[in-house]
């Protein structure tokens, strides 16, 4: 039997690198060979959690499973019924298209794994190809890039408005880097986190806010101008609102900056609180949307992420080398330790 090793949960904030066979592709799949995996809050979570709540069991049960939805590689084996693809080439993956489960999401596969089967392989639908021009771990952000377009395609977001991000990590940092090629004209990128907001200049925000130092109502005001809710109360000019960040003081601030018919779009994961004030949407007609993963947009990313793929790279803080997997996931798991960790391949057989 041939193995290879695979990160799976462990213990609660613990991986275990585990031996697994190596998967044989059937005349419908493929297999591909992973050269660089991100780690993503929601790898993180699962950690925390110490694995995936186990179905029909109370008490707060978990199972482990394998992690990894964020994989690039190369293709090292194909079946016979599979088209448009070779041994050799350089593919993204759609986790939520293998017939298994969502890779690395309680799938029977994960993407933090030396090979990677793809199941009922179809390019267009399961990979998408992209050239050697563009680095493996680049290549990875494919996955995040798609949740925050389709964060972008639910904004609605027009040349003439002016937005606000609160998060800099790498969904509110993908944000900005997709309104302005949207030709948006006016983005803020609003963090506790002073490194996180250097990033955001670098990729192309307006403007930043320090929002554990700096008002984010008169900031705005000052940035966007001074417009009023329904009821003629100052408000900032700002028309879009993104919420990156998942913290309920996002969701307070925006309230109280609204000018009438504002937008706040949803795109991180919500921490569950009770200090909404649904008095001060009322008063400025504030619409909420919330964005969930990338119904359309997985492989609409690839092109331009290929295009502009030097911008992209600015969101990656750390490479770490996949036999040093426990120590990247530790990054990941301290907070403010790090924006975005790829793991690399490049050192196995």
């Amino acid at each position: 039997m041939t193995t290879m090793k695979s990160v799976r949960t462990g213990e609660q904030n613990k991986i275990d690198v585990v031996e697994v066979e190596r998967p044989a592709p059937g005349p419908k799949d493929a297999l591909l060979r992973i050269r660089a995996c991100g780690i993503c809050g929601t790898d993180t979570a699962f950690l925390h959690m110490g694995g995936m709540p186990s179905r029909g069991h109370a008490g707060g049960e978990t199972v482990a499973i394998p992690l990894g939805h964020e994989p690039a590689g190369e293709i090292v084996e194909v079946g016979a019924e599979v088209a448009g693809l070779k041994v050799g080439d350089r593919v993204v993956v759609n986790p939520q298209a293998a017939p298994s489960g969502i890779i690395g999401c309680g799938g029977a596969h994960g993407g933090m794994t030396e090979y990677l089967l793809i199941e009922d392989c179809v390019v267009g639908r399961s990979v998408a190809l992209f050239p050697d021009t563009v680095p493996f771990d680049v290549a990875s952000l494919n996955e995040p890039m798609a949740v925050a377009r389709h964060c972008v395609n639910r904004s609605e977001a027009k040349p003439g408005d002016k937005v606000v991000i609160f998060g800099a990590g790498p969904i509110g940092l993908g944000a900005a880097i997709w309104l302005k090629l949207r030709g948006v004209e006016h983005v803020v990128v609003a963090d506790l986190i002073p490194e996180r907001l250097k990033t955001a200049l670098a990729v192309g925000a307006d403007a930043v806010i320090n929002s554990a130092a700096e008002d984010i109502t008169a900031r705005l005001t000052e940035l966007h101008g001074q417009a009023a809710n329904a009821l003629g109360q100052p408000r900032a000019g700002t028309d879009i609102y993104i919420d990156a960040a998942g913290a309920p003081a996002v969701f307070n601030a925006t309230v109280a900056a609204a000018k009438w018919g504002a937008k706040l779009v949803m795109v991180a994961v919500q921490k569950k609180s009770d200090a909404i004030d649904l008095g001060g949407m009322l008063r400025s007609e504030l619409t909420l949307i919330a964005s969930q993963g990338y119904p359309t947009e997985i492989f609409e990313v690839t092109a331009e992420l290929v295009e502009h793929h030097e911008r992209f790279a600015k969101l990656i803080s750390h490479r770490v080398p996949f036999s040093e997997a426990e120590r990247a996931f530790e990054l990941a798991l301290t907070p403010g330790a790090a924006e975005k960790v790829v793991v690399t391949f490049d050192d196995q057989p």
